[in-house]
């Protein structure tokens, strides 16, 4: 019986890009049995970028395109403008994102420069919820430090909560059954192996298997036993493993599961 490839379904292919190493990283991933991956859109400078590689890499690279909170500047209004034009029939772009509000990175000293970063922030991500209502796509969310607002955001917009998921998802079991309530999910990178994410774990228990995805967020959030060093897709297989262990499944039952799943959400 042949096992089902995993799919990542939030990584970061342009810092491979970037050093030259984007072909063996793919190979490594495909060795170590993780298939397919989504290469997460961030800022107009890369989503060309992943548009190619999607077009190079058929059937192994999809992607997102999106204004991530913190590339959102004065003006956020130009890099949103350019979202719709990706919108053309591709079949490898694959949702929005990554959006949404982060309070963490926003400047410490100046309470004056954050609120009113904050503020682009809480446009931009407007701006991008209307599209995705217009396009009816999935959105990928990144929320830090702003759970609740990100939320009463996403409600006020009208979106289908069933086209939502938050990435990275870092949050506790009281948030998850926020999302849960409202028919939207969460993804889980390599945190989910660190030893002081209880209320990680928790809150993936509470969404059940059913509705897991799995990510890396590489280069960031190294699952063990190689946190500390970057992350790539195929280091994926770590924290497959170690959710196949919370759930009581084997690996081959994981993998088919989360990648039935991912393919559902994303259409692929």
């Amino acid at each position: 019986m042949t096992t089902t490839a995993l799919i990542d379904t939030h990584t970061h292919l342009d810092t491979f890009v970037q050093q030259g190493t984007l072909a063996e990283t793919l190979e490594r991933a495909r060795v170590a049995g993780v298939g397919e991956m989504i290469a997460i859109g961030t800022a107009s400078d890369d989503w060309s970028v992943y548009r190619d590689i999607a077009r190079d890499r058929p059937g192994c690279v999809h992607y997102t395109v999106g204004l991530h909170p913190c590339s959102v500047g004065e003006n956020w209004t130009d890099e949103v403008a350019q979202i719709e034009a990706f919108w053309n029939g591709d079949p490898r772009l694959v949702g929005l994102g990554e959006c949404g509000l982060d309070r963490f990175h926003l400047p410490k000293d100046d309470a004056f420069a954050a609120e009113r970063i904050f503020s682009w922030q809480r446009a931009a991500f407007a701006a991008q919820l209307d599209i995705v209502k217009r396009l009816g796509c999935p959105l990928v969310v990144h929320s830090r430090g702003a759970f609740a607002e990100s939320v009463a955001m996403i409600d006020e917009s009208g979106v289908d909560w069933a086209k939502v998921v938050y990435h990275c998802f870092t949050e506790g079991p009281a948030e998850m059954s926020e999302l849960l309530k409202r028919g939207g999910r969460g993804s889980f990178t390599g945190v989910l192996t660190y030893k002081n994410a209880d209320g990680v774990r928790e809150a993936a228990r509470v969404q059940g298997l059913d509705r897991l995805m799995l990510e890396t967020d590489a280069p960031y959030l190294t699952p063990m036993p190689h946190r500390g060093k970057p992350n790539e897709p195929a280091l994926l297989k770590h924290t497959a493993d170690y959710a196949a262990q919370l759930f009581g499944v084997s690996s081959a039952e994981l993998a088919a599961v989360t990648t039935k799943t991912a393919k559902a959400f994303f259409g692929i």
